[in-house]
């Protein structure tokens, strides 16, 4: 949202009604028999105002109902607000580039958690999030498929896949097999082994099958893109969160035939070094730590989950408890470590994952999952009709040319039905215009043809079901007409009222001599207020203060001697002060040169100085109230001017309705 659009929005509310809404035909809602009331010839009906006061009333559901004078004042509002929508429209403001361009960003913000998309995504969030409070220990077998591999090879691959879950059921060790038939390239190093991991950390047939599995099982064989996967889920804990460990790395010298020897008894040593109590971690990680990345700041490294670690050296940071608990020396491929608990906390709320969650959502193959979903239900619920023998056709035959060739013989072709969506045609002519306009490269993995079909049908689904969405969903029409007016009102009143009373100095300076007596100084007196903090300072204040006049310099010498020599002592206000509602002087005694009174808890020293008469402002003094004043009045003879333009008629029974409705 836009600085200037949350301008025009504070300013509606300072109104007394929530949000603005627009008034054009297109918006109107279907139920149009009885309008609330007319500005000059357009109907404006009553359930915008219904929507702007409920929307309004929605932080305070206890709220008792609406009296009468409470929403004559609320209609005054709302119609002083429809002329001011209608003016803008009248002098075109709403087709301009700048509010087309800035109502189509809002739009398009907007309609989202309208559209299937959302509720599906939504879904897919909560999902991944609920699977997030577990951690699953697993291992798996990976059977990939040869180079262009027939439906024979694929078969052949899914029997060895089913033949090794029956013997892993008949007893055997997954680890053990996976270290024969495995082709996971990890296998060799960890027997199949994956460790911990969550929620988001496989792809997802992986994970969806993972999650099913209780502990102890094995699951059917797995296809993704990898291959076939047999996976037997070794345990399930609660995620512990995060973790922040520091650490002390000793490499293993691989060129020389006693390396992992020598490294061993170095980590050891530093171990028992670390037991003694005068040793100071840091100082031990700087002089031993192999880990050029972290020995110069304590070995410290970034906070970690389940998944993000090698196996070995996770489960040895979360195996630690207490906050400088030291682990004793671990190995892992990169050496040998020795670990310090440095913090832990629980897995973050939904509310803070959740933009990272629907990120790591839509870069997965989940994207493409709920891309297929919203299709299959926008097909269902729009009366989709492929022309199937006209798709299977085409694509056999243009499926493995390039893009330009595609182009091209689509365009010299004889048009052909693709589809019919909603009773409409859509021909194999829209889809060359549609290619033409979009100036992009698909990705071609199915084949050209195929991926521009799915692209096409897929915008056109999403235009229809937009459409939709604007003509039947009551509450999305009123999200937008609340945007697109609170834009239009904006820009009227920036033109017509606030920058107009902000720069035009001649008619400030009118305003104010015309109303000259809304300025005016009360009797005003020149004082020196002293609050005193510290009573210990007082008798040092009073000395610098006692037997002098008031003035410049006397007020130049207090800051300079007494002030900054203990500022946290005094707080100091001074010049000329309407005295009468002033919380201390109003008790001085205006005939008392130097004075101590209490006030709101505090002890002052009040210094006066001469008395000035009440009389008028200067121009200077009062501008910023007379451009408040003087955009008040603006507006003001804005809203007359636009009621003499715009006949207003109230319809008396629809407001009776109106009321009826509100209190409901």
């Amino acid at each position: 949202m836009t600085n200037r659009t949350v301008s025009a929005f504070i300013i509606l509310f300072l109104l007394g009604i929530s949000s603005p809404l627009a008034a054009e035909a297109f918006w109107q809602s279907p139920n149009q028999d009885m309008p609330l009331l007319t500005i000059g010839d357009e109907p404006i009906d009553k359930d915008e105002l219904i929507y702007l006061i409920s929307k309004g009333n929605n932080s305070d559901s206890g709220t008792a109902g609406m009296s009468r004078e409470e929403f004559d004042e609320n209609l005054d509002l709302f119609i002083n607000y429809k002329l001011k929508v209608k003016e803008a429209e009248s002098l075109g403001l709403d087709q301009t580039p700048e509010f087309k361009r800035e109502f189509e960003s809002f739009q398009e913000n907007l309609k989202s958690p309208f559209l299937i998309r959302n509720s599906l995504e939504e879904g897919e969030l909560r999902k991944a999030y609920a699977r997030m409070q577990e951690v699953i220990h697993a291992s798996h077998i990976l059977l990939k498929f040869p180079p262009n591999a027939s439906k024979d090879d694929s078969v052949t691959v899914l029997r060895m896949a089913l033949k090794l879950k029956e013997e892993i059921n008949n007893g055997a060790d997954i680890n053990e097999l996976a270290l024969e038939y495995s082709e996971d390239p990890s296998a060799q190093a960890n027997k199949g082994d994956l460790g911990y991991f969550t929620a988001l950390q496989m792809v997802q047939p992986f994970e969806d099958a993972a999650f099913s599995l209780q502990p102890g099982q094995v699951s059917d064989p797995v296809l993704t893109d990898f291959g076939y996967h047999i996976i037997k889920v070794q345990d399930r804990q609660p995620n512990p969160g995060q973790v922040r460990v520091s650490h002390i790395l000793v490499r293993i010298n691989e060129d020389l035939p006693n390396g992992e020897d020598q490294a061993k008894r170095k980590v050891a040593d530093i171990y028992t070094e670390i037991q003694k109590e005068s040793t100071i971690w840091e100082d031990i990680v700087k002089t031993y730590s192999e880990d050029p990345s972290t020995s110069q700041k304590g070995g410290m490294l970034p906070w970690f989950s389940v998944g993000s670690m090698i196996p070995e050296f996770e489960m040895a940071a979360f195996s630690l408890t207490e906050i400088g608990e030291v682990s004793p020396p671990i190995q892992t491929r990169y050496g040998y470590h020795i670990l310090r608990l440095e913090s832990k906390k629980p897995l973050d709320s939904f509310e803070s994952m959740e933009e990272s969650i629907r990120s790591r959502i839509l870069r997965d193959s989940r994207s493409t999952m709920i891309q297929s979903q919203v299709m299959a239900i926008q097909k269902s619920r729009y009366g989709f009709e492929e022309n199937e023998a006209v798709v299977q056709d085409l694509e056999s035959k243009l499926n493995d040319i390039t893009q330009n060739q595609l182009l091209e013989e689509l365009k010299a072709g004889e048009s052909s039905n693709l589809f019919t969506l909603q009773g409409k045609p859509y021909s194999t002519s829209d889809l060359a215009n549609f290619i033409a306009e979009k100036e992009l490269i698909m990705n071609t993995q199915h084949g050209i043809f195929s991926a521009w079909y799915e692209r096409f049908a897929a915008d056109v689904l999403n235009e229809v079901e937009e459409a939709d969405l604007a003509a039947n969903n009551k509450e999305y029409r009123m999200l937008l007409k609340e945007y697109r007016d609170g834009i239009l009102l904006f820009s009227l009143m920036n033109d017509q009222v606030w920058q107009k009373g902000l720069n035009d100095s001649i008619g400030q300076l009118k305003y104010y001599q015309d109303h000259i007596e809304n300025y005016q100084w009360k009797d005003r007196v020149n004082a020196l207020i002293v609050k005193v903090l510290d009573l210990k300072q007082l008798e040092t204040a009073k000395n610098a203060l006692q037997g002098k006049s008031l003035s410049d310099g006397l007020i130049s010498s207090f800051d300079s001697d007494v002030i900054s020599s203990n500022p946290s002592a005094y707080q100091e206000e001074h010049g000329l002060i309407e005295y009468q509602t002033h919380p201390v002087l109003a008790q001085a005694d205006l005939n008392k040169n130097l004075q101590e009174i209490e006030a709101n808890g505090h002890l002052h020293l009040v210094l006066l100085g001469d008395q000035v008469p009440a009389g008028p402002r200067k121009f200077e003094e009062s501008r910023g109230m007379v451009i408040r004043d003087y955009q008040e009045y603006l507006n003001e003879a804005l809203i007359d001017r636009l009621k003499k333009k715009y006949p207003i008629n109230i319809n008396p029974k629809a407001k009776e309705e109106t009321f009826v409705a509100l209190n409901q």
